[in-house]
């Protein structure tokens, strides 16, 4: 017999996340308690346990995100999975992660618009059970760098333009400083808040910097970057840090200072430090879907990563609610990311 829990042991969490090969920090208790103190944010935690053995079969870690607070807000839950879920081998673990899913699902649709699965693996071995429970795999890339190559060759796999532009950055006085200020969180998001206006997407609220910043870089699981022109930050990344894989999570660079490169040495940092620190992956976390075009895509390849496909799975709860929130994402867009 198998029971679903919300109140896993926090120690026996970690542990089977850290020894599982896909494990990643989004499904862990640290990334959970982020979300918790994040604004508009809602943590789904669930595992299917061995009722005997106490042996955890399958885990799943969501957030339920909403762009604001209210009625309103119901319009923009999106429930996001990233990196999950996570199950044991063999037929015991394909039998926890039905029950598991079908269990999160009567839960994620109370406040979700939908779930996202964003696989950071080659999942395509639970393909079939997903689509028997309503999910539907889309497309979507990512690039990969391999941090286990000497440096000089990771230099050299750039493209010959970020080369350059890295070298004129460092030829004109930008520097690179790894931040362990929690007052300087501010001076981060006031530069993510422009990049965001810019490509008119909403740009989550400071708690989320901030208690990430706060929970997960004493634990060594997050690196805060940024690039320094004088006295002014003008650019800056926040990676994620756990198993050897350095993921970029948010990275901005000032357009008014666009002639010094903040863009391209504040993203060649992380994964030249990451290569000198015993890393061996540098995640970009996401460069788009194939048949649309996406300029940071383009931006991403020239890096030297490997490009792959390991897609999405989404399930759509309420349909016609879902085309309402679409056309009001485009009105909001408009209206009020200026």
């Amino acid at each position: 017999m198998v029971e679903i829990t919300d109140s896993l042991d926090v120690k026996q969490w970690s542990e089977f996340v850290y020894g599982h090969p896909y494990g990643n920090i989004f499904q862990t208790p640290e990334m959970a308690e982020v979300y918790k103190r994040t604004k508009n944010y809602e943590p789904i935690s669930l595992a299917v346990v061995d009722d005997e053995e106490g042996e955890i079969l399958a885990l799943v870690q969501a957030v339920v995100i909403r762009e604001m607070g209210g009625f309103l807000g119901s319009f923009s839950a999106r429930s996001i999975i990233e990196g999950g879920p996570l199950l044991v081998k063999g037929e015991r673990g394909m039998a926890a992660l039905k029950v598991l899913m079908e269990h999160y699902d009567k839960i994620a649709k109370k406040c979700a618009l939908y779930t996202e699965i964003r696989n950071l693996n080659d999942m395509s071995q639970f393909k079939l059970l997903l689509e028997k429970i309503g999910y539907n795999f889309e497309d979507h890339l990512n690039f990969l760098v391999d941090l286990t190559k000497p440096k000089e060759e990771l230099w050299s796999n750039l493209s010959k333009s970020r080369r350059r532009f890295i070298r004129k950055a460092k030829e004109k006085g930008v520097t690179v400083e790894e931040i362990k200020d929690h007052n300087l969180i501010p001076s981060f998001y006031d530069l993510l808040q422009l990049t965001y206006k810019n490509a008119k997407v909403p740009l989550p609220d400071i708690s989320l910097f901030e208690s990430a910043f706060d929970i997960l870089t004493s634990k060594n699981m997050l690196k805060l970057f940024m690039a320094k022109y004088k006295d002014e930050y003008i650019g800056g990344i926040m990676t994620l840090t756990y198993k050897g894989v350095i993921t970029e999570w948010f990275v901005t660079g000032s357009r008014k200072h666009a002639k010094l490169y903040p863009s391209d040495i504040i993203s060649w940092y992380p994964i030249e430090w990451g290569s000198e620190n015993g890393y061996h992956i540098f995640d970009f976390l996401g460069a788009g879907k194939p048949d649309e075009e996406y300029g940071v895509r383009e931006f991403k390849r020239q890096f030297g990563g490997s490009l792959v496909n390991f897609g999405r799975y989404k399930k759509i709860y309420v349909p016609i609610k879902m085309k309402i929130a679409e056309k009001g994402f485009k009105i909001y867009r408009k209206m009020f990311i200026k």
